[in-house]
Formats: structure tokens, sequence, C-alpha cells
């Protein structure tokens, strides 16, 4: 950013909610499917059909109230929000009105060190998160040149989180988001993928000098991945900036994130609340929660992210990064403390994060896809530390057998002849040989090339291919190296 100025960015982030059926009817929320297969009178807001408040949906808006230590307002409505696009068949949305069922809590993420000069956490205040239904999906055949409507998704619950404007540059933003993402996921209210909209947000940024008032804001609309969070901020900031230093005006509007050419567009003006004439929705009575029912969610919920980071760098001593990577989701932590449980966690949480986290990454599928388990994972890294099979073989070999169902590490190792080979004398007779075979090597080596001696372990490990125990090799060649004849 351009000195001078300072970004003030806040997200609104959509979260799809993981109940089973939609928000005031009984089609079931699911993704996909044959288009407006999952629709009902009440959905598709027929006349005479009354919408019904989906409790597994509160109890859920509830449960992020209090990770975020908001407030649970025990009286709240809704209310009509008036718009008319194709995919909102009713042509208005039922969401909550000024009292939203959660308002002020806080999420502490990772700090941008560039804007606010540490490195510490950032403290982002949650406005409030409602609950509301979904719209339709318009889908634009380019190629066609038409556009059709599914209304599967139209109703499905919505909780919809406010951040306040909090955040200074596109890193904090997704930084934030990242950290939500990790909270709605570890709560089991979301499944969090981008790519289908179950988790998508808006933002709103402006800029200013300081000490001047705020700038005009815009905002920019469903961005569909963390990484464009930060392409599209840093753009519209520096664009911004620009029409700023100009002295250029510019009015509030809504612009969208063009990914190819990486650059927002803008798309409207921005609506006002009165564009939307909201009303009191009356199909609906007050959604009202006890005291009880909020201590009864406050019981269900699981240790939180921040609390179980906390907890692997005191029980297993872990890095604070290596421990935040573990905690990228529910799942993969699990996975991690079930395997660490027969002991080794660094070592654990090493091929968790490169071996484990490789395959998924090209799979592009998730930790309980795949055939390996923890306790296999377990078995092959005691193995490895045993020294029963080498961490070329368990890499190149075994891991690979696991992954195909092949069965237990040690059952592989046996059948494939995998075992490492500690014997003094076999190593001895390798070296030798090697030796033997590469004068020169030798010769320049005692001649101060020291940097030669990888090449010789190498030749050492390939001549036992690859399994002879590494560290005794290592240890053997230095000796025979310093012999001199």
């Amino acid at each position: 950013m351009a000195p001078g100025f300072e970004a003030v960015i806040g997200l609104e982030v959509h979260v799809q909610l993981l109940t089973r059926s939609k928000m005031f009817c009984a089609c079931r929320n699911e993704y996909g499917g044959v288009p407006n297969e999952r629709t009902c009178p009440v959905c598709l807001g027929l006349p005479g059909a009354l919408p019904v408040i989906n409790t597994e949906a509160v109890r859920m808006a509830v449960a992020l109230g209090l990770a975020v230590g908001g407030t649970i307002n025990p009286r709240s409505t809704f209310y009509r929000k008036q718009y008319f696009y194709p995919d909102l068949p009713k042509g208005f949305q039922i969401t909550q009105g000024p009292v939203p069922v959660v308002a002020h809590g806080l999420l502490s993420v990772p700090g941008d060190p560039q804007v606010r000069g540490g490195d510490g956490p950032v403290q982002v205040g949650i406005e409030r998160a409602h609950l509301e239904e979904d719209a339709g999906k318009s889908n634009h055949e380019a190629g066609a040149g038409r556009t059709s409507v599914d209304l599967n998704r139209a109703g499905v619950p919505l909780l919809e989180i406010v951040g306040r404007p909090d955040l200074r540059s596109g890193q904090e933003a997704y930084d934030y988001l990242k950290a939500l993402h990790r909270l709605v996921t570890f709560l089991g209210i979301c499944d969090g993928n981008l790519e289908q909209g179950s988790f998508r947000c808006d933002a709103n940024v402006s800029v200013h000098r300081p000490q001047e008032p705020l700038g005009t804001r815009v905002e920019v609309k469903n961005i569909n991945s963390f990484r464009f969070v930060k392409q599209a901020l840093d753009f519209e900031v520096q664009r911004q900036v620009g029409l700023v230093a100009r002295g250029e005006r510019f009015g509030q509007e809504t612009r969208g994130w063009d990914a190819d050419k990486g650059e927002t567009r803008s798309l409207r003006s921005k609506e006002a609340a009165q564009d939307y004439r909201y009303f009191p929705e009356p199909d609906l009575p007050a959604l009202v929660i006890a005291p009880e029912e909020v201590a009864a969610v406050r019981r269900s919920l699981p240790e939180l992210p921040e609390a179980r980071h906390e907890r692997f760098l005191a029980q297993y001593g872990l890095p604070p990064y290596e421990a935040g990577m573990l905690l990228q989701n529910r799942a993969f932590a699990d996975f991690f403390e079930a395997a660490a449980a027969a002991g080794h966690p660094r070592q654990v949480a090493n091929w968790m994060l490169g071996e484990v986290s490789r395959v998924l990454n090209e799979r592009s599928c998730a930790i309980g896809d795949l055939a390996l388990g923890p306790r296999d994972l377990a078995e092959l890294v005691g193995l490895v530390q045993a020294g029963t099979v080498s961490h070329s073989a368990a890499k190149e070999a075994v891991f690979p057998a696991l992954l195909a169902g092949a069965g237990p590490a040690a059952a592989v190792v046996a059948s494939r002849g995998l075992g490492q080979v500690s014997d003094q004398e076999t190593i001895e007779a390798a070296v030798r040989s090697v030796l033997a075979s590469h004068p020169d090597q030798l010769a320049q080596f005692r001649a101060g090339r020291r940097n030669l001696k990888g090449f010789l372990v190498g030749q050492v490990m390939k001549s036992g291919q690859g399994k002879l125990n590494p560290q005794l090799v290592n240890d053997v060649l230095e000796r025979m190296l310093e012999d001199r004849p």
C-alpha cells in the first residue's frame, strides 16, 4: 500500500449449515443432484405455504456464538428482505432483523507484521451472526448464450457472520477467513467447501489517510477461495488508493473479482438498507432460546482450535507452526492424535505434514478418503524409528503400499524384503567396495573436497538398494575415509 494510507476491511462470511433439511422446510439439504428436484411449496414460496424454523440450524448458530464468546440473544425475529433475482423464487429472502441470534463475538487471528508492526494475534470483532436462507443458483452457459436456474439450493440454511472492520490488509483478511473456516469445520456446523459455495464471503473495503474520516466503502462479492480474497482485496485497496491520491471521487458500489484478469470490476451501485424494504416475517413467530438450551449446546462443544493448539504445544512439544498446520481441520487433527498415541509424535507430525499432505493435495481428497488409517501410520513410523526399515524405503515403497490397502506396515516390509540392514560387516563391505570403485573421488576428498562425502554416501546406499542403515553407513564411511593407507 502507498505510504500515508490505511485500509479498512470487514468480511461478511456466509456459512451453509450441515443440517439434514433446509432452513424452513423438510427438503433435503444436499449439494448437487438433478436440478430443481429438491424443492417444495415452502422453499418455492408458493401461496399458502408456511415456513417452520429448523431447530438444528438454531443449535449450530448458538454453537458458533459460544465459540467466539458472543452474546446469545434469548429472543430474535425474522424479516423479509425484498429483492428480485431469477434465483430467488419468493421475491424475498427470510433473514433475521435488527436483533440477530448472536451478537458481539471475538476471533483471534495471526497478525500481519507488515501492517501491525508485530507478529502477535489480531483480535477481530464479530458484529453479529444471523440465520437466513440461501438463494438458488444461476448457471450462466456462456457458449449457449443462456442462463438456467437451479432452485435446489433455495432455502438451504445460512449463518451469515458479519465481522467488524478490524482488518487492515488482504493478508489479514486471508488469515481471518482461514481461522473462521477452521472454527466452523471444527464445530461440525459446515463442511467448509469453498468450491461448492458452502463457505463464501463478501468483503467491504475502504481506504483513507490516518486522522481523516473513513473513505467510501466498496463491496467485493462472492470471492470463492482464500487466495482470491487476498488478491482481490490487495487489488481493490491499490485501486482506491490511486483514486484518492488523484483526488477522484467515487461512490459506493458492488464489484466482482475477475480471477482471469486479476482485477475487480463494477457490477452495480451498492444498495442501501431501505432498498430492500425490510419488514417482519408475518408467518414466523419470534425465535426464543431458553438458557437451558444454550447450556446444553455449551456442554456439547468440542475442544476449540485455539485451545487444542496450546495443548499440542505442551503435550507433544511441537513448534507453533507445525501445531497450526496439524489443526487445518478436525479430521486431520484427530488422525494425528490417534497415530501419535502409539508414540513418536514429532515423527508422526513430520509424516502428516509431509507425505500424507502431499497425497491429499495430489488427490484433492480428505484424510478420511484414504485407505491409510492412524494405526497404519503409527506402525510405519515405529518401524522407521526402530531401524527395521529405512526412511527412504518407508517413503518410497511401504507408504504407497499402505495407501493401496496392501496391509499392515510390518507385513509389507517382510513380504517385500524391505527390512533395513544394520549388520556392521555387511555395511563395511559395501563401503569398501564403493571406495575401491571410485578412487578418483576418494583422492579428491582426501585432497580437501569434503563435499564429495555426500556422493559417496549415495553410492553406498544405492549399492545396498536403499536397505542399508543410513546412520551406520555414514559412521563407517566417515571412519574409512579418514583411514589412510
